[in-house]
């Protein structure tokens, strides 16, 4: 690779000659209207990650615009260019299976063409994380910022908010509470405006926590996607990648340890989404930086619920931004983060939240150290002869009286065997537990199938709530009593695979443990028995599965890791 200077003379392309790429470069965009004056500036990419496929992202030109705008006043050239888009509800069998993808596809454009800070824009769901693990593989430095969450829409007076309430009135319907004219009003009530899922999900975790982490400026998480507040965020973030290029921070400059455990507090205090977990472990992989399940599960101990927003709350993105957001957040959890790590704006945290308000008094999305919303552990590491290398479960979505429950294992070998749940000759009762395999990194990039409906004639009698275990995901709105990425997965024959219908399984929340109740015997015996499902021939499907890691590791690629 020849890299040079700065500008459009980085990363030249290779004709044997460096004078003659410099030349042909100046001719070819001097076709594009750009004089010798604008190849002097520093040239900050600009990702436009916009898709007919990605409603989320359907403001994103109004977004691009103004990054352009804030690069253009600060000195630069920003130069736009696509990359794959990732939106979760288009996509089969999820956009988790094209995360890895994303983020190499990512880290490549970044490293080939000439730019001196990037700016990357996502938003939904594993968008943002692609892009977090890219940023941190290359030397350009980096900033980020997310479309925003939609506004709340309404029916019948409620306030109603993706995807949780899609799912809770799905519920409904399936239970035969909402009949098909009232589910269809839902329907058309749930996404009012562009954005993400404005609940506590896996977007707005994520977009969160990227701002704790330092790479997004300050307040960026959360204003909604069609404010002028966002638009503005736009343009500040442009005036900072030129700064960014200026003084050449890279995000490894930015993505510490001490930047991940702060990311992991803040992570309980949201009770942000599961999916967090596996996004984070990604990531800090990517960065050289040592992160596991046990140092979630250490932090999450240590700090309560403070932010009542659903799932685990009542409220919404936009009430979160309206109380203040993660600034406002980060100085309630003053006293328990390390303040001393630096942010892509050059500032120490201490120094940010010199600024900031503590959590006012008018407001209640917002809580405080002393008087939390709800205890601390709202995130569990579970362990045990079912899961020996880890599995989650959110607790402060789920229930209680199954925190400590025994029953018997029904299993389904995949989503698609799931549609067997309605089935009256199974005679599945709500002391049954739902076991949901094939469904991790290897079997199919880990689809949110994890929190399975429950048999719909058990939802006809009122029953909300069931145990359900799986190796793979559930969205970051969901909630329910659901053991979550079971590791080793079924398909590289995790003990997930050896369970039989009729088996016991006992989970205990407050023990962090999660077990099949058979002898060792009887598993070597079926062990001896068990064939694992075939790779696909070809194409990124058959990569993925030869090279993808373990949820515990982050379902990162091995070869695209810094171990070092």
């Amino acid at each position: 690779m020849n890299e040079t200077t700065h500008g459009v003379d980085r990363n030249l392309t290779n004709y044997a000659d460096a004078g003659f790429s410099r030349y042909l470069r100046r001719a070819f965009l001097a076709s594009a209207g750009y004089d010798g004056g604008d190849l002097e500036r520093p040239v900050i990419g600009v990702i436009d990650t916009s898709s007919d496929y990605n409603t989320c992202h359907r403001d994103m030109p109004q977004l691009v615009e103004s990054v352009k705008r804030g690069v253009l006043e600060a000195g630069g050239l920003p130069m736009v260019f696509p990359t794959i888009s990732l939106g979760e509800i288009l996509l089969s069998p999820t956009a988790m299976l094209y995360r890895n993808l994303m983020a190499m596809e990512t880290e490549e454009m970044i490293r080939a063409q000439p730019m001196d800070a990037v700016v990357l824009l996502g938003g939904c769901d594993k968008t943002l994380p692609a892009q977090l693990m890219a940023s941190a593989s290359v030397e350009v430095p980096a900033i980020h910022l997310v479309a925003g969450s939609m506004l709340t829409g309404d029916w019948r007076g409620e306030r109603l908010g993706a995807c949780t309430d899609c799912r809770r009135y799905w519920a409904q319907h399936r239970a035969g509470d909402l009949d098909e004219q009232a589910i269809v009003g839902v329907r058309q009530s749930l996404c009012p405006t562009s954005g993400t899922c404005m609940v506590m999900g896996t977007a707005s975790t994520m977009a969160c926590l990227a701002e704790v982490l330092g790479m997004m400026l300050p307040g960026a998480a959360s204003p909604a996607a069609v404010t002028g507040a966002r638009l503005r965020m736009g343009v500040a973030t442009g005036r900072q990648a030129v700064a960014l290029a200026v003084e050449g921070r890279t995000a490894r400059d930015i993505l510490t340890r001490a930047a991940f455990e702060n990311a992991l507090k803040v992570l309980a205090a949201l009770s942000g989404s599961t999916n967090a977990v596996v996004h984070l472990l990604a990531i800090a992989g990517r960065a050289g930086v040592e992160l596991s399940l046990d140092d979630f599960d250490a932090f999450a101990k240590q700090v309560p619920l403070l932010v009542d927003c659903k799932p685990a709350g009542v409220g919404y993105m936009e009430d979160f931004d309206k109380a203040g957001g993660v600034p406002v957040l980060l100085k309630a959890l003053e006293g328990v983060l390390d303040l001393d790590v630096v942010g892509g704006n050059g500032k120490t945290l201490g120094q940010q939240l010199q600024t900031v308000e503590p959590p006012a008094d008018w407001q209640t999305t917002i809580r405080t150290l002393d008087a939390p919303l709800g205890p601390a552990a709202s995130l569990v590491v579970l362990k045990g002869s079912l899961a020996p290398d880890g599995a989650v479960l959110k607790k402060a979505s789920s229930s209680p009286h199954l925190h400590k429950h025994r029953g018997p294992a029904v299993v389904f070998d995949g989503p698609d065997d799931a549609a067997r749940v309605d089935d009256p000759a199974l005679a599945i009762t709500p002391e049954h537990v739902l076991v949901m395999r094939y469904a991790g990194p290897v079997a199919m990039g880990m689809p949110e199938a994890g929190s399975m409906p429950l048999p719909k004639y058990l939802a006809e009698q009122g029953v909300k709530d069931m145990v359900r275990i799986s190796d793979g995901r559930m969205s970051g709105t969901a909630y329910g009593t659901v053991v979550l990425h079971v590791a080793p997965e079924a398909a590289v024959g995790g003990v997930l695979a050896l369970v039989r219908d009729g088996d016991m399984i006992e989970l205990d929340v407050e023990a962090g443990r999660v077990d099949l109740l058979v002898e060792e015997e009887e598993l070597a015996r079926r062990r001896a028995e068990l064939v694992l499902p075939v790779l696909p021939k070809r194409g990124w499907r058959r990569l993925y599965g030869e090279r993808v890691m373990q949820a515990n590791y982050g379902a990162d690629l091995d070869f695209m890791r810094d171990d070092g």
